[in-house]
């Protein structure tokens, strides 16, 4: 199964949107570049949101992502994960921002495959805030592989 036909089959769409004020996935050679994608929760890790809700919100920046590699490549084929940026909006003492970018990582690694293309260098740090309170923010960056 193609990573465009597990996407489906998770229930993931693509919709095409409108240019915005920044391109959301530009290509460099062989390689996309995402901006930031943020959650739609707001909030603080550790400070009223938990690790659960933090991959929760991990995991829509990660579909985000993909809705916009989709419409840049016009597919998910022929496509590695090379890198993650996690970004957590976290209170001082919370320690499992590893556990919150699970979610953005793990919908890549269903889709991609873990042992393969979907596996993937990654940081997850901790912010004292994000733009407009988001809980979490995700950029990535991939690789269009040679036989595409």
């Amino acid at each position: 199964m193609t990573p465009t036909e597990k996407a489906n089959q998770l229930g993931l769409e693509f919709p095409t949107k409108e240019p915005g004020y920044l391109k959301l996935c530009a290509r460099a050679g062989n390689l996309y570049f995402t901006s930031g994608h943020v959650s739609d929760m707001k909030g603080k890790l550790g400070a009223g949101l938990t690790t659960e809700q933090g991959y929760k919100a991990a995991r829509e920046c990660a579909v985000k992502i993909l809705q916009s590699l989709h419409q840049e490549h016009g597919s998910l084929d022929n496509i590695r994960v090379v890198k993650l940026l996690g970004m957590v909006n976290s209170a001082q003492d919370y320690i499992e921002h590893h556990l919150v970018i699970n979610g953005a990582s793990d919908l890549f690694h269903e889709i991609f495959g873990k042992s393969c293309d979907g596996y993937h260098a990654r940081s997850a740090v901790g912010f004292a805030s994000l733009p407009t309170g988001v809980a979490v923010e995700v950029e990535a960056i991939f690789e269009i592989r040679s036989n595409s």
